[in-house]
């Protein structure tokens, strides 16, 4: 059997796809975790996955977001904090 996939690595793994994803489309939580099965197959469970996306959206390196569909995207910076 495979070792299992850490949740640290899938939360990183997840912060760049959503980093990739910028500007382009919106994803969904369910949309990562698909993508994380996908690259790791039996080395990584749901659990683990919705453990990793709640690392990230408590380290704030991403947000929950809500346009029609709860999404998952890097934090905006609003114009007046741009220095």
């Amino acid at each position: 059997m495979a070792e299992k996939v850490s949740v640290a690595e899938v939360a990183e793994k997840m912060y760049k796809m959503v980093k990739e994803a910028q500007g382009m489309r919106k994803l969904k939580a369910m949309d990562l975790t698909k993508n994380i099965m996908e690259i790791y197959g039996d080395r990584v469970d749901k659990q683990t996955c919705k453990d990793a996306i709640r690392e990230i959206i408590e380290t704030e390196k991403c947000v929950y977001t809500y346009f029609g569909g709860s999404y998952i995207e890097l934090p905006h910076k609003e114009g007046a904090a741009n220095p």
